[in-house]
């Protein structure tokens, strides 16, 4: 695999943490992009779904009302982690998928808007 490659498989998570894409596909049914990620998180905690959130927003240039962690299964004493991601095309495409209990565990729609 050459550099180029490679760097487009590795997303930077800050504080020493990184995430590997090993699958990425789009499902042109639903309208999403799904990611399949390993992190790496070794003598760190397994990253919060916000910050996951925000990376992968930044990273793939979507408003993160479109991107939601839908599972976090980290491996026990090894500092790794695998992650699916879902990246809708539009926000009522995913908020018509994307069960309630998923949606609040990524903070909501907008997890940065203020609640009145």
């Amino acid at each position: 695999m050459s550099a180029q490659a490679s760097s487009t498989r590795r997303i930077d998570l800050g504080e020493g943490i990184w995430a590997e894409v090993v699958k990425d596909f789009y499902n042109p049914l639903i309208k999403r992009r799904e990611l399949h990620l390993k992190i790496h998180h070794v003598m760190k905690p397994t990253p919060m779904r916000i910050n996951l959130r925000l990376a992968i927003s930044e990273r793939f240039g979507t408003p993160i009302e479109r991107v939601y962690v839908r599972s976090i299964q980290t491996e026990y004493g090894i500092g790794r982690s695998h992650a699916v991601i879902h990246i809708y095309d539009t926000v009522d495409r995913a908020l018509s998928f994307e069960p309630k209990y998923v949606i609040e565990r990524n903070g909501g729609v907008n997890p940065f808007e203020e609640e009145e």
